[in-house]
């Protein structure tokens, strides 16, 4: 095999079988084809050097969806001139190992000195029966094992076979690795231009699944296409956000499961609790009531207001709704809808605050926009030796063994993201005191940072 320059260093030449999905024309043939995994592959790095070892062994790759585990495990199969098995453990089983089996002893003995290389994709749904059928063939040389897998292999495959296979983790493709991916797809197939929200937008969605990306792609090209067909007049050379996200199926409307009177009295209950008016509250509860509401319906509402509206002002007011559920579901109706009225006046003079609401809309909507970032080393848990030779969990410093059982300066979010505040706390109730607590750790924080940069 012809070992390349890597990343971009040289011309990608893609199958010209349009027939074939854009994902299967755009698979590497080469090293020097492959897009990602550098830590891995670049000069020097461990998989690479397996690669000019001229020698195969057995090996698991280990990473998320669409990074290349099955393109590598085929380049591996062409660089040592081997017979190429594969097997997925979704859909096979003893039966399609032993047939395996059959057929390498069959090519073994037309030619001894070719070698057989088995791929397992999917290894850890195979059960430990399933997994062991490999190891014979294994250790007598007959096959050389390859298991691709999204979960960790400590948990996922037999230590037995663990320890005859190196692992590689591989990860997830960055920005613009997968676009490089795009300037592939635009020579095979006819693409419009992105805006640069657009195409950030569609990085995003792709979330370094290569696979998930270029079936996108393949999507794009296809609307594009029919816009193109249907439209009276030339559409834009350059296709902005809001297009890209009608071709990605996001802009749906919800449907609305019930009349508009119904929503408009719950909102009605829920501004009066909101507003700290239980007179008003108790009206609309009535209201509700009265109307046939299903009174469930109703705790589950009130449950929610407790948090959205009150939070850690009175962490009580959760409470209160839960067991005004639960003693609704016990005593029934209408014996059990005195607990709502008790729960609705509460709720509705607790001091308010929407701290944990603002906080948790604040993370969802940062997730959301953001990849998905690497768990840091040092805070990983490492239950098995594999981890700990990663370096799972290597620099954790555990609170209790701290002043106080805190901390300063630690980083817990991740490696490559600075630091977040979502939650503030508002001057009422109980959050006046979470504020005093969260303010004197934020500055034993920053104190512990300029100590470290001085």
């Amino acid at each position: 095999m012809q070992f390349e320059p890597s990343l971009g260093a040289h011309a990608f030449k893609p199958d010209l079988d349009d027939r074939a999905p854009l994902a299967e024309r755009l698979r590497p043939k080469s090293l020097g084809d492959v897009v990602g995994q550098q830590h891995l592959l670049s000069s020097g790095m461990a998989l690479r050097v397996a690669f000019e070892s001229g020698t195969p062994h057995s090996c698991i790759f280990w990473g998320p969806p669409g990074v290349g585990k099955t393109t590598l495990a085929r380049l591996m199969a062409n660089a040592f001139d081997a017979h190429f098995f594969m097997i997925s453990a979704v859909l096979g089983g003893v039966k399609e190992i032993r047939e395996t089996v059959q057929a390498a002893q069959a090519l073994k003995q037309q030619n001894p000195h070719k070698r057989s290389l088995i791929f397992v994709d999917e290894v850890h749904r195979f059960n430990k029966s399933q997994q062991d059928a490999f190891l014979p063939h294994v250790e007598s040389g007959l096959l050389t094992f390859i298991g691709a897998t999204t979960e960790n292999p400590s948990f996922e495959v037999n230590s037995a076979l663990l320890s005859r296979a190196q692992v590689y983790v591989l990860e997830s493709l960055k920005f613009d690795e997968l676009r490089i991916l795009w300037g592939r797809a635009k020579s095979v197939v006819d693409l419009p231009e992105l805006t640069p929200e657009a195409m950030d937008r569609l990085v995003h969605y792709a979330d370094g699944d290569a696979r998930r990306f270029l079936n996108t792609v393949e999507m794009i090209q296809v609307v594009a296409a029919k816009d193109l067909q249907n439209s009276s007049s030339t559409p834009p050379n350059v296709c902005d956000l809001a297009w890209l996200e009608r071709v990605l199926g996001e802009q749906l409307r919800r449907h609305d499961k019930g009349g508009e009177l119904f929503y408009d009295t719950i909102s009605a209950l829920h501004k009066s609790v909101r507003g700290s008016d239980p007179d008003a509250a108790l009206y609309w509860l009535m209201r509700m009531l009265s109307a046939g509401v299903e009174p469930l319906y109703v705790a589950r509402r009130l449950i929610r207001m407790a948090s959205e509206d009150i939070g850690l002002a009175d962490p009580r007011a959760l409470t209160l709704a839960l067991e005004a559920t639960q003693t609704l579901e016990r005593l029934g109706t209408p014996e059990g809808e005195l607990t709502l009225a008790q729960c609705v006046i509460y709720l509705a003079l607790a001091p308010k605050s929407n701290a944990v609401y603002k906080a948790f809309k604040a993370a969802k909507a940062w997730v959301e926009q953001d990849l998905t970032r690497e768990v840091p080393l040092h805070l990983r848990n490492a239950p098995t030796q594999l981890m700990k030779q990663f370096g799972y969990g290597r620099e954790y410093r555990y609170a209790h063994n701290e002043p106080d059982a805190f901390v300063a300066g630690e980083h817990y979010f991740p490696t490559d993201m600075k630091a977040m505040v979502f939650y503030e706390p508002v001057e009422r109730g109980l959050e006046i005191k979470i504020g005093e607590k969260l303010k004197s750790l934020r500055a034993l924080n920053e104190q512990a940072h300029k100590q470290k940069s001085s």
